[in-house]
């Protein structure tokens, strides 16, 4: 299984931006998906998760901005970021969790400039 995230970069506040996680390889079907984020000397952080039924879950610091969802039936899910703000600046990981396991996608860069 393999989970390859994308649709980091750099963006002023305010502005938006949307990840992407699409899992690959032996898997019909997630328990759950989600992203993580993790800011220099700061612990790595849940930001938002899905599930398979639809329902969600996000940081109290990011309820109202982002929004997740999965396409289709696919195991991609999306984060859709809004009125960003600097300090959320971090390194975002996908993360799915399928068959008693969790998967780790590598981290994409998100950068807020103020």
């Amino acid at each position: 299984v393999q989970l390859q995230a994308s649709g980091g970069g750099l963006v002023q506040a305010g502005g938006s931006l949307r990840l992407s996680c699409a899992a690959s390889g032996s898997i019909f079907n997630f328990n759950s998906m989600g992203w993580y984020r993790q800011a220099p000397g700061k612990q790595r952080e849940l930001v938002a998760a899905i599930t398979s039924f639809g329902s969600t879950n996000y940081a109290d610091s990011v309820k109202g901005r982002f929004t997740i969802s999965r396409v289709g039936a696919e195991n991609t899910v999306l984060l859709q970021m809004a009125r960003l703000k600097p300090e959320d600046t971090a390194v975002y990981y996908c993360k799915m969790g399928a068959y008693g396991m969790d998967y780790w996608g590598k981290g994409t860069l998100v950068t807020v400039s103020s």
